[in-house]
């Protein structure tokens, strides 16, 4: 409702308007409309060379058709009387300057969706080695950003606009425990070792991942098999073994019949490679190993079904994409363990604790002797500098799509979403 001249009443229509009007109320929408009404009021009104009991019914008028307080109102009348006008006040807040630009965010927001959303951490660490080991000065201002303020920009409006974001299903974690814990020494090359099955469809196993993670450098090689046996797995962790730069001298599992066998054993011998299980009710041994199925294979693979016989394709998805991504691209926590007076161990994560597997292995003392005779660091630094990481983590986004594709396009029924 809009009322037209309401400024020019007399005083007696005012009068009769308030009697008129006491069970009705106004609202009005614009602020500036308020005081733009209320100075024509009070100036039509000659509000200052009232008497006390007509400047008593303007104010009551005002507050009616307005819907203002007594304080309000009486603010806008002293400002009227003092300066002449009624006019909004412009904000006094402080304001921060503001360093990340909108492309800023949209850049963060690309890296974030090409590496399917790594901790705080580890993305400051993959925005600064953009920018000073690739040299993409795009990334100059947020190669310096904190991990505080890296979330407070995933919170931000923009951010949420440019990335879409799908929540992974909590995983399922496996009880495990070892009987003779490795002891690495900080050398490279014992290895834990777990199975992953990829769901279910109409009482149809999928396929299974095979993961094995190096425990000093986090080195991680992934194989896939159509079904867990001897007859399946034997070639697959052959050939993860052979993808490891540095040679294996220890393989630890749990319990499970897939590892514990007379093959693997007989394998294992062969190659001169310790073998460890696990031991009961020590659920941290393997921690290494089940936070990997979690923050890797579950995170970039998921949960849907993928049916038996597009094991070799996953198999080759695996060797060609996702293990050079994981171990010369994605950076891993490193822990720095202090143990207390009482000889409690606590581990912490420090901004230098992040780097990949493969700047982990090359920062060992005599990191050098551990390599197999057949590699060198000349050549694994060529493929470590062959593109960037977001550039490898697109290159593996790609070939997941093309894979997750096919497997679809050749299902009886549609898998569950990744």
């Amino acid at each position: 409702m809009s009322m037209q001249n309401g400024e020019k009443l007399t005083p007696q229509q005012i009068s009769e308007f308030l009697k008129g009007s006491e069970e009705i109320s106004f609202a009005v929408a614009s602020k500036a409309e308020v005081y733009s009404w209320v100075q024509e009021v009070l100036v039509a009104q000659e509000y200052a060379s009232q008497d006390k009991k007509d400047r008593g019914a303007i104010r009551a008028y005002i507050e009616k058709v307005t819907g203002l307080s007594v304080p309000q109102a009486t603010r806008l009348i002293r400002q009227y009387r003092e300066t002449g006008v009624v006019a909004l006040q412009p904000s006094q807040r402080l304001r921060f300057p503001r360093k990340y630009t909108d492309r800023d965010i949209t850049l963060l927001a690309e890296t974030d969706r090409a590496h399917e959303w790594l901790s705080g951490p580890a993305t400051r660490c993959i925005l600064r080695r953009e920018y000073e080991q690739f040299s993409k000065q795009q990334f100059a201002r947020l190669a310096t950003i904190s991990t505080a303020h890296l979330y407070n920009l995933r919170r931000s409006l923009r951010y949420r606009k440019a990335s879409a974001k799908f929540e992974p299903t909590r995983p399922t974690p496996v009880s495990i425990g070892e009987r003779r814990r490795p002891d690495p020494q900080n050398r490279p090359g014992y290895l834990r070792v777990d199975t992953v099955h990829q769901g279910d469809l109409d009482g149809v196993k999928g396929v299974y991942h095979v993961n094995a993670v190096d425990t000093v450098t986090q080195w991680q090689v992934v194989g896939c098999v159509s079904r867990i046996s001897e007859q399946y797995l034997l070639p697959v962790l052959e050939a993860m073994l052979h993808q490891f730069p540095f040679r294996i001298l220890g393989f630890h599992s749990d319990n499970g019949s897939e590892f514990i066998n007379h093959s693997v054993e007989k394998l294992l011998n062969s190659l001169f490679i310790e073998f460890s299980k696990s031991r009961a009710c020590r659920s941290q041994d393997n921690a290494l190993g089940e936070g990997k199925n979690g923050a890797v294979i579950r995170k970039l693979i998921g949960y849907g079904h993928i049916a038996g016989r597009h094991a070799e394709a996953v198999q080759k998805f695996h060797t060609a994409h996702l293990n050079p991504y994981l171990n010369f691209h994605r950076p891993s926590g490193f822990a720095t363990v202090s143990v207390d007076a009482r000889g409690k161990r606590r581990s912490t994560y420090g901004a230098e604790d992040y780097s990949t597997p493969y700047e982990k292995l090359k920062s060992l003392s005599d990191a050098a002797k551990y390599l197999k005779p057949e590699m060198s660091f000349a050549s694994l630094d060529l493929l470590a500098k062959t593109m960037s990481d977001t550039e490898a983590a697109r290159k593996r986004g790609r070939a997941k799509a093309v894979l997750l594709h096919l497997c679809k396009s050749e299902s009886p029924t549609p898998p569950k979403c990744f």
